[in-house]
């Protein structure tokens, strides 16, 4: 999972076509991707994503986009998407299909918020966006840079889905972060090792091709540095013969950041919104996944149901019989296993059971994080004033050692039977009644005040959580 042959960072892949302003500039509804039958139905324009809502509003007229000539449409993009420009990162890496835009000098600016991942190029052809549905996952626009009375987003799949349905997203329609170790222009080195980015990634491991704010981001990841040694095109360079393969793990830190920080909305990268980022990612990748295989385990089901009953009757299945799923208890084994192995993964990842140990980062620039602050800001709160979204930042990305996406849309639309069981499965960890060694990470101070947390302030807990919780005498919301 640390290694992915999939060339993009949370942005988009897609075919820029030389059309004028204002003309079709992604490749849509051609060639064969993946998950385009049923039940997915991915190709179906039956979403309800922030970006598809977003188009709504701008073709009724309750909302309009804004061209400004310094940055185009994304300030005005991430206003009405509700994405903060605090969270901006910059990553210099040559992995967008606007590559040729993508140098040190001028780097591309990612934006997000838990459910919209935005991407800016400097001087750059198209915005680009991922929006997540709660029920298909990632969809992926286009919004062409040109001003016109009437912009619109363009949905991209083709292009896109050939790198975002990829082992880095867990084979469904996602979004990941690399680490790659780049040439000084952003050229990817060939032959050496890339990492896929996530809460488990160790931080030596991290952010190669990226700038980081803080004076020690060089010293304890990959970040803010370039191979030696090697050419601008990945090539070795002409003193070095003959080409040694150890050169394209040898990185130096820039000297001084090349770009200038007042081409951009705010002037650095911030490091705890990489942080959030690696997290997001994969948590984002795990739900989507879980919703796909419940809903392809249950679909072939009564695809074999139907087909039985229709050998039973001559070949036609008789009006009277309805197909419907079964309760977890009826299922057979092997459809249970289908939804229950990603489900148990997302449950473990949720609980940031592998999380790799922070240390060595530069205390004063996480102090400094406007992202952090107004992330932070966002939680709900339970009596005691706490939230999954505070930070520790010390040992641990977050004090209280549970996803925030626990609260979002797609967490919650993701079907049962698999649903309930992910539930079950929290519970028992939480409650402390699973000791499995895999969980030892959580302490029992940790599982009590995530327990608490999530019965004082998630709505729809199952009727276990609640008869849990009168049973202990714990406050619960109703």
């Amino acid at each position: 999972m640390k290694r992915a042959t999939a060339r993009l960072l949370p942005g988009i892949a897609a075919a820029v076509m030389q059309l004028p302003a204002g003309a079709q500039i992604a490749v849509q509804n051609q060639g064969y991707m993946p998950f385009t039958d049923a039940p997915i139905n991915y190709r179906s324009n039956d979403i309800d994503d922030p970006v598809a809502k977003l188009e709504k509003e701008l073709d009724s007229g309750k909302a309009k986009l804004t061209w400004e000539p310094a940055n185009g449409y994304l300030r005005s993009v991430l206003d009405l998407l509700k994405v903060p420009a605090d969270s901006q990162t910059l990553v210099f890496s040559k992995t967008s299909f606007q590559y040729p835009k993508i140098t040190a000098d001028h780097p591309r600016a990612l934006y997000y918020n838990d459910d919209v991942y935005v991407g800016k190029i400097h001087d750059g052809k198209a915005i680009e966006l991922v929006s997540f549905d709660a029920r298909q996952g990632a969809i992926f626009y286009l919004l062409d840079e040109h001003p016109v009375d009437k912009p619109r987003f363009q949905r991209a799949e083709l292009d896109c889905t050939q790198c975002h349905i990829a082992a880095g997203t867990r084979g469904v329609p996602g979004v990941l972060l690399r680490s790659v170790y780049p040439t000084g222009n952003g050229t990817l080195v060939p032959g050496a090792p890339q990492y896929i980015t996530d809460q488990e990634s160790p931080l030596q491991e991290r952010w190669g091709g990226w700038f980081v704010d803080g004076r020690t981001a060089a010293t304890v990841s990959m970040a803010d540095s370039s191979v030696v040694g090697v050419a601008a095109d990945g090539t070795p360079a002409a003193t070095q013969a003959p080409a040694d393969p150890a050169a394209a793990r040898k990185l130096a830190a820039f000297t001084a950041r090349p770009y200038k920080a007042s081409d951009y909305l705010k002037p650095g990268s911030d490091p705890v919104a990489l942080l959030v980022l690696a997290h997001q990612t994969q948590m984002h990748n795990l739900i989507t996944l879980t919703n796909y295989k419940t809903r392809i385990a249950l679909y072939n089901l009564q695809q074999q149901a139907a087909g039985a009953a229709g050998s039973a009757s001559g070949g036609m299945v008789p009006a009277s019989v309805t197909i419907r799923a079964k309760v977890p208890a009826d299922l057979p084994e092997a459809t249970r296993r289908q939804f229950e192995r990603p489900a148990e993964q997302l449950l473990r990842y949720l609980l940031f059971t592998n999380e790799a140990p922070l240390s060595g980062l530069d205390p004063r620039a996480l102090a400094a994080s406007a992202f952090a602050r107004e992330f932070a800001a966002r939680g709900v709160r339970d009596s005691q004033g706490r939230s999954l979204r505070d930070f520790d930042l010390k040992r641990r990305i977050f004090r209280y050692p549970c996803s925030y996406l626990v609260y979002n849309e797609a967490f919650d639309s993701i079907p049962e039977p698999a649903k309930s069981y992910v539930y079950h499965r929290l519970l028992q960890v939480l409650s402390g009644q699973d000791q499995d060694d895999d969980f030892a990470s959580l302490t029992p101070g940790d599982r009590r005040a995530v327990l608490t947390i999530l019965l004082q302030t998630k709505p729809g807990l199952p009727d276990e959580w609640k008869q849990y919780a009168q049973a202990n005498h714990l406050e619960f919301i109703s």
